[in-house]
């Protein structure tokens, strides 16, 4: 990248990976892989069989993506979990005051161990390491605790500031759910909005995120949320708010994405991830707007992008689905799960 901030992180930068393991877990055979295979007549997405990953509790469905989406030869897979019997739980860093930590980071197959070997296993947020600290730059919020806010500065130059309110996917006390932006001052200013900031790195830099701005703020709270970046879709349109959110991940580039959304109904909760870079030949991903194509497509009435690059990856009982493209798990400062 051309510029240097503190969340150009694992889903941007080949040079903040940690961990150099590799891939770990059975990966399947690919069904797209030879370059003289012809085209795959499935249009839908397909129930995955026991036999694939192993068996899942009847609150999970896991589905394969057909050969392609939106005219690109495709690898994805989408782990649909019915939020009326459980939902998501998060891992990452615990780190509240944005001074880092001493955790190291995590591959996802450590996490699964670690965690009791969850059922799904999916990357999470943004994050760095320096000085050999480990930073989230991404909310995470783990059974009503703040283990990080999201990252509330930014900057190309370190001259010129920015305050950009970030993307956040929340599980609320109450047991509702939805995509909105956050902006963390301190403990006792954390605020939650239902617009972005309209910040541009062709402008000068806004007003710092307060109670009325940019919009009238709620006061945040959660009992799970992940953050991430940009905003994919709200209330069923499609927004994808890279901009706005001053998030250098190259969103217009096809890549390996994460992203993790909710139904019209409330009721399903959607985590998707597809490969990309050509791990498997002719399969480039996607770029973050058509990943909000896939998942309005799919019935997403919010969605949220998560890490990705490098980072893109769900195990299944361990198992991982895709081929990462470091070419081995990269280690991650959040995971979501299902148990």
């Amino acid at each position: 990248m051309k510029f240097k901030s503190l969340f150009l992180v694992a889903g941007c930068a080949f040079a903040l990976v940690a961990c150099q393991q590799k891939s770990q877990g059975r990966v399947p055979d690919w069904p797209w892989g030879g370059d003289d295979e012809e085209e795959d007549e499935r249009t839908e997405w397909t129930l995955v069989a026991d036999d694939v990953f192993g068996k899942l509790p009847d609150y999970v469905k896991l589905y394969q993506s057909p050969s392609r989406l939106l005219g690109d030869k495709a690898i994805a897979y989408v782990a649909e979990v019915d939020l009326t019997k459980t939902s998501f739980e998060v891992w990452g860093l615990d780190a509240p005051d944005l001074n880092g930590s001493d955790e190291p980071l995590q591959t996802p197959s450590e996490a699964y161990e670690n965690l009791g070997h969850p059922c799904i296993v999916i990357n999470g947020g943004y994050f760095y390491t320096d000085s050999g600290r480990s930073y989230s730059s991404s909310l995470e919020v783990s059974n009503g605790k703040l283990l990080s806010p999201n990252l509330n500065y930014t900057s190309r130059d370190w001259v010129t500031m920015y305050y950009p309110t970030r993307a956040a996917f929340i599980e609320h006390e109450d047991g509702t759910y939805e995509v909105a932006w956050t902006y963390w001052k301190d403990a006792d200013h954390h605020y939650l909005y239902d617009e972005p900031a309209k910040n541009s790195w062709d402008e000068k830099p806004l007003k710092t995120p307060d109670a009325t701005f940019p919009v009238e703020a709620r006061a945040f709270e959660a009992k799970n949320a992940i953050g991430g970046s940009p905003v994919l879709i709200k209330g069923g349109e499609i927004l994808n708010t890279y901009q706005e959110e001053l998030i250098d991940i190259e969103a217009y580039l096809d890549a390996p994405r994460t992203a993790i959304g909710i139904t019209k109904d409330r009721k399903t909760l959607v985590l998707f991830v597809c490969e990309g870079r050509n791990m498997t030949p002719d399969v480039p991903g996607y770029t973050t707007g058509e990943v909000a194509k896939i998942l309005k497509e799919y019935g997403c009435e919010d969605a949220m992008n998560l890490d990705g690059g490098g980072s893109t990856l769900m195990l299944v009982n361990g198992n991982e689905t895709l081929l990462p493209s470091d070419g081995h798990q990269r280690a991650v400062g959040s995971v979501v799960y299902i148990r």
